[in-house]
C-alpha cells in the first residue's frame, strides 16, 4: 500500500492542492453565506485539476493519432463550469444573484487546472487574489451599496 502512495505521489499533490485551495475559496463564501460553499469550490478545482491529468496522460498515450486533441478537454472544462455557473445564477426582485458565486466557480476550475498541469505557484498565486477580492471587495463595497440603495429608494 505504501508503495503504491509512493508511485502515485505526484496524482496526490496535484489533486491535493486542487481541492485544499478550492476548500479555501469555499471558507470565504461559506462566510458570507453563498450557496457554494467549501465542498462545491473544491469539487470544481479537484474536478478540474483530474481532467487536466486526464487530458495529459491521453496526449502522452495518443500523441500520433491523427485528429487527437487533448486540448480539447482543457476547454471543455470551462464550458462545462460556464454551464455550472448559469445554474447558479437567478433573478429575484429586479435583482441579478448568483454571479459572484459563478465566476468565484469558474476561476476555482482555472486554479484546479493550473494545480492539474502542476503549476502550483500560479494555483496559489490566484487563489490569494481570489481570497483578495472576495474579501477586500466585499468590504470596499458595502459602503457604496448602502449609497445605491439610498439613491434608488429616493427615486421612487
Amino acid at each position: 500500500m505504501e508503495q503504491f502512495f509512493i508511485q502515485n505521489s505526484d496524482i496526490f499533490l496535484k489533486l491535493i492542492v486542487a481541492i485544499v485551495l478550492g476548500m479555501l475559496i469555499g471558507v470565504e463564501r461559506l462566510l458570507v453565506h453563498k450557496e457554494a460553499g467549501m465542498k462545491t469550490h473544491a469539487l470544481v478545482s479537484m474536478g478540474a485539476a483530474l481532467f487536466i491529468m486526464i487530458s495529459e496522460t491521453m496526449g502522452e498515450k495518443y500523441i500520433n493519432t491523427p485528429g487527437f486533441n487533448p486540448v480539447m478537454i482543457a476547454s471543455n472544462i470551462i464550458v462545462g463550469i460556464g454551464f455550472l455557473g448559469a445554474g447558479m445564477i437567478m433573478f429575484r426582485d429586479s435583482r441579478t444573484r448568483g454571479l459572484t458565486t459563478a465566476g468565484g466557480l469558474w476561476v476555482t476550475a482555472g486554479i484546479g487546472m493550473a494545480a492539474g498541469f502542476g503549476l502550483f505557484n500560479l494555483a496559489i498565486i490566484s487563489t490569494i487574489l481570489v481570497l483578495l477580492i472576495f474579501i477586500f471587495l466585499n468590504i470596499l463595497e458595502k459602503p457604496i451599496r448602502r449609497i445605491s440603495d439610498e439613491n434608488l429608494n429616493k427615486e421612487r
